[in-house]
């Protein structure tokens, strides 16, 4: 069983959206681009629990804020969640129901003869939807969760309820009410689900709030609160019949089970002890951030042993907790579920996923599409994965990525641009400010094909390189959103002829002195005598050496506004323009620095 398509519309950021699943999957994408908002749209079809809150939905669950047209008529809240490859008992559960899904062309079947299902490529499926708007009578929101099949005669579709949901076997775990609710008993926490699958029945709350009401407190008349409710108490007397409120007593609450429930938590040893020598022990929400996710994240896999047949979504698995956790409790939650849905900004999650389960999300004035990250014909899959975190992972995580022809520039680039937006801050950004990710190349030849993937992505694609012939310049233009040729044929030789000489000077002695000149290179030792096209000679064989060290970023970290090369400058400069033309009606912070 698992969800294999999603259709959203007016919820939330999203005022259209078409989203595919894969068997698992890792949602990704700028910040507010949508992800969350898919994952909430989906528990508010098949969570379990998520229609108990009344109402459930309201104004800001709309896009835009927008409930009503300007004629008054209601605006609808639509989301369809298509489950395929449901199992015997799922089928028999769902039997007026069930639809056939067809895996090659990722579309229902309409009206199959029996001779055309290949249980191969054609799988059993059900679609549900929620229908959810304002409903001016009552002036009140209204929602509910139906089949989208069959339609009744009077048009009306038959209710998808509580326990059709629990046959489907959903569960979202939201990032924020990790640590509040996972080990309380509240209804539809963790610990509560892991109970009812269990098949616990508690029988323990009158009992306990018997204990607790018959707690006194300040009984003790030397207190003075028992005098005081006495005199409370014949006041009230010379007003009322005398049988009404008669011996008032101070207790420790009012508690009701729905309190109990609320109220009770798993306190944990926290590994230290108090001044008697006793194991101190807390609240498990007063734990610390990665205890508390990596328990939480233990006990859905206990959920998925009881359950057998589940499907979890879950936001930012990776949360205080290091890489060989996540990469641990990613691994145990897909081999335990039917199907594992994450959002994340981790490469860490990333690289645990094929790139055909990557799910890149865009969104374009709310209209959200996603596509399955893979590869072109000219990028080698070996390369991916060597390279995953260093090349790809900040570019699938971004909105904009700025494509470096090799590593000197890769290093350099996001190194000049803070150091220019320190100097000039009304003028320039880091790459960072404005949402750039950077990727190397690692040749002129890559640069192509790489932005046509990213671009396929959503991506807005900028690159910087050296000067290239007519051909292979074109190709890139054509390919690439934003492009900047660098008058060079290099980028050591962009530094060796744009750079001031007594500063490339001043910057090779200094290497020299800081003891930092390679042996290798001796007969060619900067010195005070040397030539400036013997210092350019010197300093380009240097550079040639210690590429992925980073010293022609240093070297350009030291130059004033005025030595650094005008190409970088206004390369920079033109990027930060292009973002804030794209940002309308954002404030530049940094407008507000100087």
């Amino acid at each position: 069983m698992r969800i294999s398509r999603v259709i959203i519309k007016n919820f939330r950021g999203i005022k259209f959206g078409e989203v595919m699943f894969p068997n698992h999957a890792v949602v990704v994408g700028d910040n507010n681009i949508g992800k969350s908002t898919v994952l909430e749209a989906i528990d508010l079809v098949l969570g379990p629990d998520r229609m108990r809150r009344k109402p459930a939905i309201n104004e800001h669950d709309f896009f835009a804020g927008d409930y009503l047209c300007n004629d008054k008529t209601p605006i609808e809240i639509f989301i369809e969640v298509t489950v395929v490859a449901i199992n015997d008992e799922q089928e028999r559960h769902f039997k007026d129901h069930v639809e056939w899904w067809d895996t090659h062309t990722e579309s229902l079947v309409q009206n199959p003869p029996p001779e055309s299902i290949d249980p191969e490529a054609v799988l059993p499926a059900i679609r549900v939807c929620f229908k959810g708007s304002y409903d001016t009578e009552e002036d009140d929101f209204i929602g509910n969760t139906y089949f989208q099949l069959p339609v009744k005669d009077d048009g009306t579709l038959v209710p998808f309820k509580t326990r059709d949901k629990r046959v489907c076997g959903f569960l979202y775990l939201r990032t924020l009410r990790t640590g509040s609710r996972a080990l309380s008993l509240e209804r539809g926490s963790l610990l509560d689900i892991i109970l009812q699958l269990s098949k616990v029945k508690l029988d323990m709350w009158e009992e306990t709030l018997e204990q607790i009401r018959a707690i006194n407190v300040a009984d003790n008349p030397e207190l003075g609160v028992l005098n005081i409710l006495s005199g409370v108490q014949d006041s009230l007397k010379s007003l009322v019949p005398s049988d009404w409120g008669t011996n008032p007593k101070m207790k420790v609450s009012d508690f009701t089970r729905e309190h109990l429930r609320k109220t009770l938590n798993v306190f944990m040893s926290t590994g230290v002890k108090k001044v008697n020598g006793e194991d101190h022990i807390a609240p498990f929400r007063k734990q610390g951030t990665g205890t508390i996710n990596t328990l939480v994240l233990s006990m859905l896999s206990l959920i998925a042993d009881l359950k057998q047949n589940v499907i979890f979504a879950m936001e930012e698995p990776e949360i205080a907790i290091p890489p060989h956790t996540q990469k641990r409790i990613i691994n145990s939650v897909r081999d335990k579920s039917s199907q594992a849905i994450f959002t994340s900004h981790s490469p860490y999650v990333l690289e645990e996923f094929d790139p055909k389960e990557i799910v890149v999300l865009s969104n374009e004035d709310g209209v959200v599409k996603s596509c399955f990250a893979g590869f072109t014909d000219n990028i080698k899959r070996k390369s991916y994965q060597l390279e995953f975190r260093k090349r790809y992972c900040e570019a699938l995580l971004a909105s904009r990525v700025l494509i470096a022809e090799g590593r000197t520039e890769y290093d350099a680039l996001p190194l000049v641009a803070r150091h220019l937006n320190s100097l000039k801050p009304k003028e320039y950004s880091s790459l960072e400010a404005l949402g750039i990710a950077i990727i190397d190349a690692e040749s002129d030849t890559q640069i192509k094909p790489i932005a046509s993937l990213l671009k396929s992505f959503g991506k807005t694609t900028y690159a910087i390189f050296d000067k290239q012939d007519a051909t292979q310049g074109a190709g890139i233009n054509n390919e690439v959103d934003y492009s900047y040729e660098s008058p060079e044929k290099s980028f050591e030789k962009l530094i060796m002829n744009h750079i001031p000489s007594d500063k490339l000077k001043s910057f090779a002695i200094k290497l020299v002195s800081d003891d930092e000149w390679p042996t290798h290179l001796n007969s060619h030792v900067p010195s005070e005598t040397s030539t400036n096209e013997e210092i350019k000679s010197q300093l380009e064989k240097y550079f040639g050496w210690s590429k992925g060290a980073g010293t022609a970023a240093l070297l350009l970290q030291s130059c004033s506004y005025e030595e650094i090369p005008n190409f970088i400058k206004e390369t920079l400069k033109n990027i930060r323009q292009t973002v804030n033309q794209v940002k309308t009606g954002e404030v530049n912070l940094n407008d507000f620095l100087d």
